[in-house]
């Protein structure tokens, strides 16, 4: 896995790259000279010089599309040199509340580096990354489509077809993740994105582990309660086997309505996490509660996903017998739901709590001491593709909310060593029990998805959002 480095800037011995004899071949995903040439080092220097210096400068700020403790999740547009015109997400970290603490601190460079080395259809692509003396700047591809809870507010549950779709596409995200050493841990619909056709797209890394591999295990408090699987709640180590938890407390969600375990209070969900039974409507098949069972099992060795062929597992699972992987993974397949987009610059599928309000980027007056400010050397980034547009002198075409609250139990995010679950509940591993199944005999049948079309429909079955 990438690592942060303190690039060497300095480009001594090297003329101007416009006078350099470049003569390039595209072999696979690298680029190889064929002829005589003379090296240089990609970096912020090199990239830029010459060609344009990324900054705030380079984006016009077009709307708000989120906030979170550490900063906010712009629209903006490129407004000068490579990519001109192209719309983008830009995220904006303060360095002063990061710095605080070593755990975020760590985190937040993880996330840069996760993005930057981990490339795939479903995890969103880091375009720039740039810093400033009190912020960080992460440029991403804009996701016009907006969270898919977004979607799950809409229509109350999905019908298991359309959240087979959605399953699957995670499940290939998430699998390449592990198969590099990196653990998600923050799997919910607020972190879920789709793109303009529909597709998923993995977001905010901010809570991943690197070099997880199998055997290893890490011990960090973190994410969001009611996906968190048991092994992280009684702080017995955890290794990949907590993503397949939260994907089964993420389909339990799609079609039911809400996390499998909620309560009205931190205490009582984890709780239930721990001990509860899980209980199923009669309207689900077989092979869903099947899948949710072997899913939510809170013996992580004996839970689908769990042992050494990880998402393989889950892939065979009967739930998924009609899907073919490769169409899949090729994004041949046509998504359940398309976004009714407008324009490139359409918000419409964001929450207009912050896509109404006038986007400001604060100015960067805040500072912090230089030593601290050696956590962030090597932040700068260009994506290979974007260099390789300036060599080559093609346009590049890249190819984006609150915290969910359910009225019996706030979702709250975790983050690592600042939360305090509760004063005097202490669980232990003793307090895991086996999961048991209960059918909840309800009439009431799921309801058919209806599509959206550029109008939005009033909240369903998942209650009023909590603001």
């Amino acid at each position: 896995m990438a690592g942060v480095f303190d690039l060497d800037l300095e480009t001594e011995g090297v003329s101007d790259p416009e006078d350099l004899e470049l003569d390039w071949e595209l072999k696979g995903s690298e680029l190889q000279s064929v002829g005589a040439c003379e090296e240089i080092e990609i970096s912020g220097s090199t990239v830029n010089h010459g060609t344009e210096d990324i900054g705030t400068h380079s984006f016009e700020l077009l709307r708000v599309l989120g906030k979170g403790g550490y900063g906010k999740v712009f629209q903006v547009r490129k407004v000068q040199g490579s990519n001109n015109g192209k719309v983008f997400a830009m995220k904006v970290l303060k360095k002063a509340k990061i710095i605080c603490n070593a755990k975020d601190t760590a985190h937040t460079k993880a996330e840069r580096n996760i993005l930057e080395e981990i490339k795939h259809p479903f995890i969103v692509d880091l375009i720039y990354a740039f810093q400033t003396g009190g912020k960080l700047y992460l440029i991403l591809e804009c996701l016009s489509g907006g969270e898919l809870f977004m979607q799950l507010e809409r229509e109350g549950i999905f019908l298991e077809d359309t959240a087979c779709f959605y399953l699957g596409e995670i499940t290939l995200a998430l699998g390449h993740l592990h198969s590099h050493g990196v653990i998600y841990r923050d799997l919910k619909p607020e972190n879920i994105m789709l793109s303009n056709q529909g597709h998923v797209k993995l977001t905010d890394f901010g809570l991943c582990k690197e070099s997880i591999h199998d055997g290893s295990v890490t011990h960090t408090f973190c994410g969001t309660i009611e996906y968190m699987a048991p092994e992280i709640l009684v702080h017995a180590g955890h290794n990949r086997a907590v993503d397949w938890w939260s994907l089964g407390a993420l389909m339990y969600d799609m079609l039911t309505g809400s996390p499998p375990f909620t309560a009205e209070n931190r205490k009582k969900t984890i709780e239930k996490i721990l001990k509860g039974k899980l209980i199923f409507p009669p309207y689900l098949t077989p092979d869903a509660r099947d899948l949710l069972k072997k899913l939510l099992k809170r013996n992580s060795t004996s839970r689908l996903g769990g042992g050494p062929a990880d998402a393989l597992d889950i892939q065979r699972h009967p739930f998924f017998r009609h899907v073919n992987w490769d169409e899949l993974l090729a994004r041949r397949i046509d998504p359940p739901f398309k976004p009714y987009l407008q324009s490139d610059d359409d918000v419409s599928q964001f929450d207009t709590r912050f896509t109404r309000q006038t986007p400001v980027d604060s100015p960067d007056d805040s500072s912090i001491s230089e030593s601290a400010n050696q956590a962030f050397l090597g932040f700068t980034y260009v994506a290979p593709s974007v260099w390789e547009s300036i060599k080559e002198s093609f346009y590049y075409q890249p190819k984006k909310r609150s915290p969910r609250r359910l009225n019996s139990s706030p979702r709250t995010p975790v983050s690592p060593l600042k939360f305090t679950p509760f004063e005097s509940f202490k669980p232990s591993t003793s307090n895991v029990e086996p999961m048991e199944t209960t059918q909840r005999f309800e009439t009431t049948p799921p309801l058919a998805i209806q599509n959206p079309k550029g109008l939005k429909s009033k909240t369903g079955r998942r209650g009023k959002k909590g603001r």
